[in-house]
């Protein structure tokens, strides 16, 4: 399995900006897909962004599309994740993945960083 760290989550005013960072170390992750999720209070956790690590498709979730942008830095084995825009419904605790299938259903996903609180306040 990949190991994973999240970083960089904290309270923020709405409209404000924040940038996640995600370690990874273990395994050859250059094979896995690399996405970030998010659970809310009272919800379930929601598919947010993904990566596929060799190629470098992008694909986002529709709420968060044109607000997040997702990037990978393979010297430094690391995903980010840059949020702007950020509305109180965004308030949750993200989540780093990895999964060997290219896919939005978090139960694919076998990696998973222990979380970053993202609070918005209004």
């Amino acid at each position: 399995q990949v190991q994973l760290v999240e970083s960089g989550g904290g309270l923020v005013q709405v409209g404000g900006s924040l940038r996640l960072s995600c370690a990874a170390s273990g395994r050859t992750f250059s094979r896995y897909i690399m996405a970030w999720f998010r659970q809310g209070p009272g919800k379930e956790r929601e598919f947010v962004a993904r990566v596929v690590w060799t190629l470098g498709t992008i694909d986002y979730a529709d709420a968060v599309k044109g607000r997040f942008t997702i990037s990978r830095d393979s010297a430094n084995n690391t995903v980010y994740l840059q949020l702007n825009s950020l509305r109180p419904e965004d308030t949750a605790v993200y989540y780093c993945a990895a999964s060997s299938f290219i896919t939005y259903d978090p139960r694919r996903y076998d990696s998973w960083g222990p979380g970053t609180q993202v609070t918005v306040s209004s």
